[in-house]
């Protein structure tokens, strides 16, 4: 019985494995859903302290994020407040890794496939529309009636966190959905900033900004390789497009849809380069050879194993820390109670965001598109729910909205608490609706089925 058991223990279990599903599918999930949990954590440490540090001294809070910034080089000169580098430069560098895991999903990754992609793309329009609509229901011709794109954002890094808690009792296929739902908030969420969210434009360096990724594109197909290039390459980008009136962010988020997602080589053919190095290899053999095997590996993806560790356990922090001290006063809190833009952020972010994921997913399985395998209607309505948690983007939106700073703490006082609302109802909701032993289906058989259909899609595009 003892060899039993310990046999048993020693087996390895199934993510482990070199299967194709685990190697490709489970343990790139798992990884990435472990560092969102973990920024998810340092969010929530940094948004504590911001509020402790706003209520306890709001003068120190206050001066030190509006301390001054400047960089001076012979005639060109930059300012900035402390705040607003962090916005505006720091948060560039997010969304550029932002824009990485868009350009991945696109081209080798889950939106590559229509028919994968297609339903949580529906269920994310669905979760950006109508809880714009339900602000916009509280603010229509009033002083707060820019902010309706706050409750459209996703904050990826809580909401993958929430479910992430449930562990087994939410399938592999509920946090593939909800990952993908996220992925194309985002993408929602950086049109609307684009479009609608722009100061006044300056078309010189606009058209400046739009040189520069052309100029990006021209290295790329000239084989330019030197990372030191694209650098100085995408600077000057960034501050372009920030002299132009369009948000600066914008620039992290086209640098990083520009940048290859499939690799120089394929894996067998840089193995099978590697093979021939010679039994007695110079520095140059050695630094050829390292190249090939490195270019195995898309830019895209070297690029954001190495930036999203940064940009999530430290600039989302500092964001986190810089943008959400807002002081808790029995005036502020009473205020908050009766302001149309915190009624409407709440209602949008907790209502909204389930009622749209919802109903546009029960629309589109009118049409055609069949639900997934062993997921119910409660677990749509409490991945909504999980996706109502917007934090980050959304107050990063609440920033360019409003210029009255009593406006800006209102819509984040409702963004802190219908993203605490929504959190809380998300774990209730999708506990009550996990999977028992009884309704479990054959979850690796349905994510087997989606993997050959992602590799089949990639397939065709490589053809093309």
């Amino acid at each position: 019985m003892a060899n039993q058991s310990t046999r048993m223990f020693d087996r390895p279990t199934f993510v482990s494995s070199e299967r194709r599903l685990a190697r490709y599918v489970a343990r790139p999930i798992l990884q990435f859903i472990r560092r969102e949990v973990a920024s998810g954590i340092l969010l929530l440490i940094a948004t504590a302290a911001a509020l402790v540090w706003a209520n306890v001294s709001f003068d120190s809070y206050h001066d030190f994020w509006f301390s001054d910034i400047s960089l001076h080089v012979h005639t060109w000169h930059i300012e900035l407040h402390l705040e607003e580098f962090v916005n505006d430069a720091l948060m560039a560098l997010f969304f550029f890794v932002v824009g990485l895991e868009i350009k991945r999903e696109m081209v080798t990754g889950r939106l590559n496939s229509p028919r994968v992609a297609a339903l949580p793309g529906i269920a994310a329009l669905g979760g950006m529309a109508v809880p714009a609509l339900f602000f916009v229901a509280f603010n229509a011709g009033g002083a707060g009636q820019d902010g309706w794109g706050i409750p459209m954002a996703t904050d990826i890094a809580f909401a993958l966190g929430v479910v992430a808690l449930l562990g087994s009792r939410v399938s592999a296929q509920v946090k593939l959905f909800l990952l993908t739902l996220a992925i194309v908030d985002d993408i929602g969420a950086i049109a609307v900033i684009a479009i609608f969210y722009t100061d006044d434009l300056s078309f010189m360096w606009l058209m400046l900004a739009a040189g520069g990724l052309v100029m990006t594109r021209v290295l790329r197909v000239a084989q330019v390789w030197s990372i030191l290039v694209y650098v100085i390459v995408g600077t000057f980008v960034w501050y372009a497009t920030f002299r132009s009136g369009v948000h600066a962010t914008i620039a992290g988020v086209a640098l990083g849809l520009l940048t290859p997602a499939r690799p120089l080589l394929t894996r067998a053919e840089a193995e099978e380069l590697a093979d021939e190095v010679p039994d007695d290899p110079t520095a140059d053999d050695i630094r050829h050879h390292a190249f090939q095997l490195q270019e195995s590996v898309s830019v895209a993806e070297r690029l954001e194993d190495f930036l999203h560790p940064f940009t999530s356990y430290l600039i989302i922090p500092i964001f986190a820390l810089a943008n959400a001290g807002i002081q808790l006063s029995g005036d502020s809190i009473s205020g908050a109670v009766t302001s149309n833009v915190t009624l409407g952020v709440i209602a949008g972010l907790v209502i909204g965001k389930p009622v749209g994921v919802v109903v546009f997913t029960w629309i589109a399985t009118r049409i055609g598109f069949a639900l997934p395998k062993g997921m119910s209607w409660g677990q749509f309505f409490g991945l909504g729910l999980a996706s109502g948690i917007g934090f980050t983007v959304s107050i990063f939106i609440t920033g360019l909205a409003f210029t009255d700073d009593a406006v800006i703490d209102e819509a984040k006082i409702g963004i802190l608490v219908a993203s605490a609302m929504a959190a809380v109802l998300a774990l209730v909701v999708l506990r009550a609706s996990g999977r028992s032993e009884a309704e479990k289906v054959d979850e690796e058989e349905e994510l087997e089925h989606v993997f050959e259909e992602v590799v089949a899609a990639r397939a065709e595009t490589r053809q093309e």
